[in-house]
């Protein structure tokens, strides 16, 4: 399936990518758009992070948070995920860890060449942030 979003990617925009692909739609290609673009017009694939649509910004919440709500995901790991990329998409960032996903996510789009290569390469540290979280739960369940 076709995912459409504005380019120039930061973290609500990458982190929607990694959890579609890694917990939603495992085949998904990602299609950037300028962000002029009126969702409206986009007749192939699902738009998210874009102004208007299902799957994205509501009140104070982020697509990020839009996806786990209608994908009814309850992984208490993912739950983690989610909080701190909700708090670094936001205009009030404390948490050394949503400061850190704004920081890097600012630092991979000054190296990368084309969003593509951003996601490919920030997929990883989403990855190892779930991974951590997902021990840190198994340890207090002990």
């Amino acid at each position: 399936m076709k995912w459409v979003t504005r380019e120039r990617v930061h973290v609500d925009r990458v982190a929607c990518p990694w959890l579609i692909k890694r917990f939603i739609d495992p085949d998904a290609e990602f299609v950037f758009v300028a962000r002029d673009v009126d969702p409206s017009t986009i007749t192939e694939g699902t738009p998210f992070d874009m102004k208007g649509v299902e799957l994205g910004h509501h009140g104070d919440k982020c697509s990020f948070d839009a996806f786990m709500e209608k994908y009814d995901i309850q992984d208490p790991a993912l739950k983690k995920v989610q909080a701190i990329v909700s708090e670094a998409d936001s205009d009030v960032v404390h948490s050394p860890l949503a400061v850190a996903l704004d920081v890097f996510g600012r630092g991979y789009r000054l190296i990368c060449k084309d969003d593509h290569e951003t996601l490919e390469k920030e997929f990883y540290l989403y990855d190892a942030l779930y991974a951590y979280f997902k021990k840190q739960l198994e340890s207090e369940a002990k």
